[in-house]
């Protein structure tokens, strides 16, 4: 081997030490009798911009878990309890959105009924209102209704179990191995888990998509009823927009046994993070913070392979 090829193989496996479990080889989960892909040959990247920590001091955190990834490499740059089962509170409303999504046109109209009886935080849908698909998920993901949650499921041409069971599977796609949903709009529930590992890679999915990614940074926003005459004024439920430079949302979630709940997408001179915390005494203090020492600990080098 000569000296190119051991530069070579030298970089390539420290762009794999520092991004465990989320690079192309590492995502792969074996399971009994399915193929284990040997006879597709893995691309070897030539070049990759990668976060190098500077040191890795950081405050201690409230939350029972908490990640910081780097969005480009998938490079984890902070994790506590990354694959602890807990309670998700309203970051379920991400995947609700996305099923929605997938199973409506934003131009669909859908007749609230018993959905604006529906208790915790609601944007105050009235029962015979006729509301867009648009506006729904726009009181979904930016004021994190739970009237706007379970009309979007009701709504689903197998009912609303079938509705969460397209949440399910939709998490097995993206590998989120260690989620379960029960229902839309993450009330409290038996058996109604995630993790903050996946709540990232969800996070990195949604965010693809253009009208997710330009909601949730929302701040304010009115709604009204495909009428006119019944309007929602929609006020962000997350606090660090406007405040944490460089935030571009993502979704909050509160319940009094899951404690407080944050997702945050955070971009900053081309470089863009993702920071979750379950179970938190303070989700936006330790968000803020999270980022803060992201973006001071970490600088990001610029690799190619082929030097």
């Amino acid at each position: 081997m000569d000296r190119k090829q051991k530069v070579t193989l030298a970089l390539f496996s420290l762009l794999l030490a520092i991004q465990p479990g989320w690079n192309t080889i590492q995502q792969y989960t074996l399971h009994p009798g399915v193929p284990q892909y040997q006879e597709s040959p893995i691309a070897i990247p030539t070049e990759a911009t990668i976060p190098v920590p500077k040191n890795s001091r950081k405050s201690a955190l409230t939350a029972k878990a908490a990640i910081v990834i780097d969005v480009e490499s998938g490079a984890i740059l902070y994790e506590k309890n990354p694959d602890v089962q807990l309670y998700p509170a309203s970051l379920t409303k991400l995947m609700t959105a996305l099923v929605a999504l997938d199973t409506y046109p934003l131009d669909r109209e859908i007749t609230v009924r018993e959905e604006s009886q529906a208790i915790g935080n609601t944007i105050k849908l009235q029962q015979g209102e006729v509301v867009t698909v648009q506006n729904l998920l726009k009181g979904l993901l930016i004021a994190s209704g739970n009237d706007a949650a379970f009309t979007l499921a009701n709504a689903h041409p197998a009912g609303y179990e079938g509705f969460i069971q397209k949440m399910n599977e939709k998490a097995k796609d993206f590998h989120m191995d260690h989620t379960v949903y029960q229902n839309a709009s993450g009330v409290e529930q038996t058996g109604h888990l995630t993790t903050v590992r996946d709540m990232a890679t969800l996070t990195k999915e949604a965010m693809k998509i253009p009208f997710v990614r330009e909601t949730v940074k929302t701040r304010t926003f009115t709604i009204t009823d495909t009428s006119g005459k019944i309007v929602h004024q929609l006020l962000s439920t997350n606090k660090l927009l406007g405040v944490v430079d460089g935030i571009e949302g993502v979704k909050t979630g509160w319940t009094t046994d899951a404690g407080e709940c944050l997702i945050t997408q955070t971009t900053r001179n081309g470089h863009t993070i993702i920071t979750v915390v379950l179970g938190s005494q303070d989700r936006f203090g330790e968000s803020a913070t999270l980022i803060s020492w992201a973006f001071t600990q970490f600088g990001w080098k610029h690799y190619r392979f082929d030097d």
